[in-house]
């Protein structure tokens, strides 16, 4: 991948999220990123999971309508510099895929279901760029139905959260037909308290100098307080605000009823909601004043990819951590990697792999062995399960099931079951990196830095592959078992492995 990202060329982030569908198209512009185009639809997916999280037909149509109308705008962008993201209403909903199946076929690029705090850590990455530096600082996104708390300092997060409480899902539990009464307000509020509370302690400990709130609620809040002139000359939101706020709206029955100049219809119905979650995190947290910022997710998003563009991949720092933090070795996991690499390079024309393909091959390979921590029997499995479960910074929930599987399956028996299960996950590519990564641990079974047997891979055809191997050095006797033994295992999975001498000729070309 390029090492820059050329000023005249656009970027684009959509940001799937439980109340709203964001849109934001960019340049970059001396290194910032600049929107030159957005668009913003009130889809409210969260209202559409029934108690079972099922998503009803009709949030799903209203979010693929929505979908529809995006793709319009997005001619000018390559696939490779846009990014698509779903956040808490997908993560929960139980039939996700079935939508993201039927958006696939409207969308020019897969959608990517992010973990709670890997939301708070773009949020957090697009607040701080669009916001002045000032110390250590606190940022609060209230979404449809998760709310994320992020400290962090200059552009790195120090403590990410995500909390299961939205103004779309507290709509639903407590203000039902958009009934407003005090008791209700005070359920919603206490609620809210009862989930910050879990994180009170530690974020108080770790401490901040600023607050600032990004996405709807807060905004919507900020210019009502606005209008008012409740807000200070920097248009600091207020505890003391909230509450004169709260009092105006309790003057209301009904959702429908409210009104304030310039507030749009679709924010009114979340709009108890959201300030009662507001006013919750102000009181446990013991927030005085809180300031606003236009940078969210998409924003987010858009410098995570950028950083991709240019070598800052957040990712390949998410792999070193794990590594060191289930001390991986890394001189066994440079080998292995280096030589996927080599195997990569000799097949990826033939099999149609790209070079996302490749960076996904080489972080499974430095990650291999991250289950020895662990135990070592099964290790393979216990490092699949860490890389399914875990929070790591810069995947999404996709990626991290990929990775899964190449990890849970790169040493033991290959079931015919299983191969099923991997084209469902990655298709057939994924399916290739798994045998790929298998041959890459075979070459390094010794653990020695020594030089292994000169070895090219071939595909003959997509069911043959053959691999022809330089049988003169010192590892072949061990490798040849090894190897014979791999041709049963590749042939459960329907690939004939050839294992030929290394001629000559070959070595040389």
């Amino acid at each position: 991948m390029a090492d820059f990202f050329p000023e005249e060329e656009l970027l684009a982030a959509i940001d799937l999220g439980s109340n709203s569908f964001h849109l934001a198209i960019a340049r970059l512009d001396h290194g910032e990123v600049r929107k030159v185009a957005s668009m913003s639809e009130k889809v409210q997916l969260a209202a559409g999971l029934d108690a079972d999280k099922v998503l009803s037909l009709e949030a799903q149509q209203r979010g693929l309508d929505c979908l529809s109308r995006f793709v319009g705008r997005l001619g000018s962008v390559t696939p490779q510099r846009m990014r698509i993201v779903a956040t808490n209403a997908l993560r929960e909903a139980t039939n996700a895929q079935e939508f993201i199946d039927k958006a696939q076929r409207i969308l020019p690029k897969s959608i990517e279901i992010i973990a709670g705090r890997e939301e708070a850590r773009l949020i957090y990455l697009g607040v701080s760029h669009t916001t002045a530096a000032g110390g250590r600082r606190l940022v609060v996104d209230i979404g449809g139905g998760s709310t994320e708390f992020i400290i962090g300092q200059d552009f790195e997060p120090l403590q990410t959260e995500s909390l299961q409480m939205g103004c779309v899902a507290y709509t639903r539990q407590f203000f039902l037909d958009g009934q407003i009464n005090p008791m209700s307000f005070e359920r919603a509020k206490a609620a809210a308290r009862k989930e910050v509370t879990a994180i009170a302690a530690i974020y108080r400990e770790t401490g901040w100098d600023t607050v600032v709130g990004s996405s709807g609620t807060i905004k919507a809040a900020r210019q009502l307080l606005m209008q008012q002139g409740l807000t200070d000359e920097q248009g600091h939101i207020t505890y003391a605000a909230l509450e004169k706020l709260r009092e105006q709206i309790l003057k209301w029955k009904h959702t429908d009823d409210i009104y304030f100049e310039g507030l749009k219809e679709d924010r009114k119905a979340v709009l108890p909601a959201g300030l009662a979650i507001l006013m919750g995190l102000f009181e446990i947290l013991g927030i005085e004043k809180m300031g606003y910022s236009d940078g969210a997710l998409r924003e987010g998003v858009m410098y995570d990819l950028l950083g991709r563009f240019r070598h800052e991949d957040v990712r390949d720092r998410s792999v070193q951590a794990l590594m060191a933090r289930y001390y991986a070795d890394p001189r066994q996991a440079e080998r292995v990697a280096l030589t996927a690499r080599t195997l990569f390079e000799q097949v990826a024309d033939a099999l149609k792999l790209d070079e996302e393909d490749g960076d996904l091959l080489r972080r499974a390979a430095y990650l291999h062995e991250i289950g020895l921590a662990i135990s070592h029997g099964s290790y393979h499995r216990h490092g699949a399960y860490l890389l399914e479960h875990s929070d790591v910074p810069g995947f999404s929930k996709v990626d991290q099931l990929r990775l899964s599987f190449l990890v849970g399956l790169h040493r033991r028996k290959l079931r015919v079951e299983t191969r099923a299960q991997v084209l469902h996950a990655g298709g057939q590519s994924l399916l290739t990196l798994c045998l790929l990564l298998r041959l890459s641990v075979l070459f390094h079974h010794s653990r020695y830095d020594q030089v292994v047997p000169t070895f090219v891979l071939s595909i003959i055809d997509e069911k043959t592959w053959q691999l022809a191997v330089d049988q003169h050095g010192a590892e072949w006797p061990m490798l040849q078992a090894d190897l014979q033994q791999e041709i049963v295992q590749f042939a459960n999975w329907g690939i004939e492995l050839d294992i030929v001498q290394l001629i000559k000729a070959e070595i040389e070309a």
